[in-house]
């Protein structure tokens, strides 16, 4: 099957996704953009719409790879997927729980194919990680230990809005917890601690707590200085053993792309990076922001 592309959104993630996608010898047809003509640097030949109804109306359009802020994401899914596309979907997959269950309900209905871009299972380095822990490299997991230290956000303004992100739990930290659910199963609580009066990226601790016992001890800061190098820590701790990840990125933006046309030749949903999944790192995201409000530990709800 021939595909063409549309990328929603002209930001970083646009230009990432747009660079995957070439990667791969799939052609950018289309850039979506309200207010301003992108320039995808590994899409020269796309054309620009303001609307994404522009895009659907072209047959040629297969896949639409979604990356606007978080506020616009459930709407947009839904209407590639109603249309018969299928969809990379930039993390989190919603802002709000009800949103997530809208956006997985329409993927369960659809014809084509919902992959939400948990990027992080697509890095060398994770993907490693846990094909080794699967073959017993510690035994029983029992406790995740990670870190995510990052640079503050330039240009991304809206970041700092909860009201548009979600905080950087949601926006951020979440990569971390949605690794940790793939070691430990369902989480039953969560405590997390943040800084006072600071702002979007300041240090937050988290604790979640798994039903099947094990505990995940996750540390997130997205608000040093500029040209700070970005740096991750993940380590699994079983009953007979540890292991960790290595920081390497490699192509996983290459990667998660050609696993999602591998999924649409298969006609098959994403195993490596089920939608269910992202509905639940969102759920336990959202509890953990809410344990930064209340300063109390949170019950994670089903």
């Amino acid at each position: 099957m021939t595909h063409g592309v549309a990328i929603v959104g002209a930001g970083r993630m646009g230009q990432a996704h747009a660079s995957a996608w070439a990667a791969n010898g799939v052609p950018v047809l289309w850039a979506v953009s309200p207010r301003r003509e992108p320039s995808l640097v590994d899409a020269p030949a796309a054309r620009w719409a303001t609307r994404i109804q522009e895009v659907l109306a072209d047959p040629a359009v297969t896949i639409v790879s979604i990356c606007t802020p978080t506020p616009s994401h459930a709407e947009l899914a839904i209407q590639a997927l109603e249309a018969g596309r299928s969809v990379l979907l930039e993390k989190p997959i919603a802002l709000t729980l009800e949103d997530a269950v809208r956006v997985e309900e329409a993927a369960s209905r659809a014809s084509g194919i919902l992959l939400v871009a948990h990027v992080v299972r697509f890095f060398p380095g994770y993907a490693a990680l846990a094909e080794r822990v699967a073959g017993g490299s510690v035994g029983r997991p029992r406790v995740v230990r990670a870190s995510r230290i990052s640079a503050a956000p330039v240009g991304y303004d809206w970041l700092a809005d909860d009201a548009r992100s979600g905080g950087m739990l949601v926006d951020f930290a979440i990569h971390d917890i949605d690794q940790a659910a793939g070691y430990l199963g369902d989480a039953v609580a969560v405590t997390s601690v943040a800084l006072d009066g600071a702002g979007f990226g300041s240090p937050v601790a988290t604790t979640i707590e798994y039903a099947a016992g094990g505990v995940a001890q996750l540390l997130s800061v997205s608000d040093l200085p500029e040209g700070e190098p970005f740096r991750t820590g993940f380590e699994v701790i079983g009953d007979t053993g540890v292991d960790a990840a290595s920081a390497a990125a490699g192509e996983a933006f290459a990667e998660q792309a050609r696993y999602l046309l591998e999924c649409i030749a298969s006609g098959t949903a994403p195993s490596r990076a089920p939608v269910s999944a992202a509905v639940e790192a969102l759920r336990v995201a959202l509890a953990a922001r809410e344990s930064v409000r209340s300063g109390r530990r949170v019950h994670i709800a089903r």
